[in-house]
């Protein structure tokens, strides 16, 4: 037995990178489709009847609710795309985690939005509000993105599902402030007195009164001329900088285990017969996601 999982998408290259995430995951998956305004059958207005099936004319396994079926064409409408697949029964949950990996959208969270935005979808829009749309073949169909499904059977009856959930622990991280340390430098000016010593010379000029006979040396009558140059000090001020000290700012890291203890929830099914015979507790019904 296969199941027919459909799944929507914002754009067509977000449904074929869903197509590839399927084969990556090596789903054995048959028929796979990406649908969107291109594809045949599709109307920019109104919805798919019974008579007329539209785009879903295409997709000959489709067992669809008619509200959730006209939820997908109001997607393809605004932009989205359809990815539909045949799936065998043992691989369904594979190929519904890989399309929720992918970024499928939840079609009926989606389809609130739009009406709390001002989508008027009618009710009974195309056909007779819930009832199914059948198609051909004998696959189930499954919305990837949905709590349950209510599908045709497949000799004219119907079936009614109950959802069996459970719970999974998920623990994670995330990084928390532990306090820290602001380092910040600036320039402070300290006063500093230093003395320094420093010579000047004067030049002084003197007569003094003598008489005293002109003597050969003298050479008194020679004419002369004498320079002295006076010098002085004065001080010089000039500053060289040295690193004298280094502020190092560093953190480490290290790791701890801690224990997570918590409960979990899962849906039991009971089943009393009319016949009399034990009841079964429903361990072996399975989870259908979208």
């Amino acid at each position: 037995m296969s199941s027919t999982i459909t799944a929507m998408f914002d754009s067509r290259a977000d449904a074929e990178a869903a197509k590839e995430r399927l084969r990556a995951a090596n789903v054995d998956a048959d028929h796979v489709h990406v649908h969107d305004k291109t594809s045949a059958g599709y109307r920019d207005q109104g919805y798919s009847t019974h008579q007329d099936r539209g785009m879903w004319d295409q997709i000959k396994n489709a067992f669809l609710p008619d509200e959730d079926r006209h939820h997908y064409e109001e997607g393809v409408r605004r932009g989205g795309a359809v990815l539909t697949a045949d799936v065998d029964d043992d691989a369904v949950d594979r190929a519904v985690k890989a399309l929720e990996d992918a970024g499928s959208v939840d079609i009926d969270e989606r389809a609130g939005q739009w009406r709390q935005s001002g989508w008027d979808y009618p009710a009974n829009a195309g056909a007779s509000g819930r009832a199914a749309f059948a198609g051909i073949g004998t696959d189930d169909t499954r919305a990837v993105g949905d709590a349950g499904y209510t599908a045709a059977d497949r000799t004219g009856g119907s079936e009614e599902v109950i959802p069996v959930a459970e719970e999974q622990l998920v623990v994670g991280k995330r990084d928390v402030s532990r306090g820290g340390v602001h380092v910040r430098s600036y320039v402070s000016e300290t006063p500093v007195h230093e003395q320094v010593r420093l010579r000047n010379e004067r030049v002084a000029v003197e007569r003094r009164p003598v008489d005293r006979a002109v003597a050969d040396a003298d050479d008194a009558f020679r004419e002369r001329t004498i320079d002295v140059t006076a010098t002085g000090e004065e001080a010089v001020v000039g500053k060289s900088a040295r690193v004298v000290e280094e502020v190092v700012v560093s953190k480490t890291a290290d790791e701890r285990v801690e224990q997570i203890d918590d409960t979990v929830r899962r849906t039991e099914v009971e089943v009393d017969r009319d016949d009399g015979t034990a009841a079964d507790t429903g361990t072996g019904f399975g989870t259908d996601r979208r």
